[in-house]
């Protein structure tokens, strides 16, 4: 269960990094109460509210699998799991490109997460 808790934390740690990437905190501040119900109000909301969910998600799921699995383990895990997770986003939503290094270098991410999990306990 340990390794769907991570895997779990890393989905939310990645689209944490997405909100984070879109969130503008100056649209945020100019804004009033007022605009925060109309269509651009909402679509900078948007970012701030999944800043906020993806957080607490990631921290919630992370923390679940701290329980049941040593501590560098998982934070290698789920690291490494977000990275990947942030690569196939940029790749299938964002349409970047992908090099041969890229694709080579998390096979070797996937090996090592792959070999931390036949050795791990």
């Amino acid at each position: 269960m340990a390794w769907i808790y991570l895997g779990i934390a890393a989905l939310f740690e990645a689209a944490w990094t997405f909100s984070l990437k879109y969130l503008d905190f100056k649209q945020i501040k100019a804004m009033g109460l007022t605009n925060l119900f109309s269509s651009q109000g909402a679509m900078t909301i948007v970012p701030l509210l999944g800043y906020i969910i993806f957080g607490i998600g990631n921290i919630y799921f992370f923390a679940m699998a701290l329980k049941l699995v040593p501590t560098a383990v998982a934070m290698a895990i789920w690291t490494a799991l977000t990275l990947i997770f942030i690569k196939l986003i940029d790749i299938w939503i964002l349409h970047e490109k992908l090099s041969w290094a890229e694709i080579g270098f998390m096979l070797l991410i996937t090996i090592g997460i792959i070999g931390l999990k036949v050795v791990s306990k």
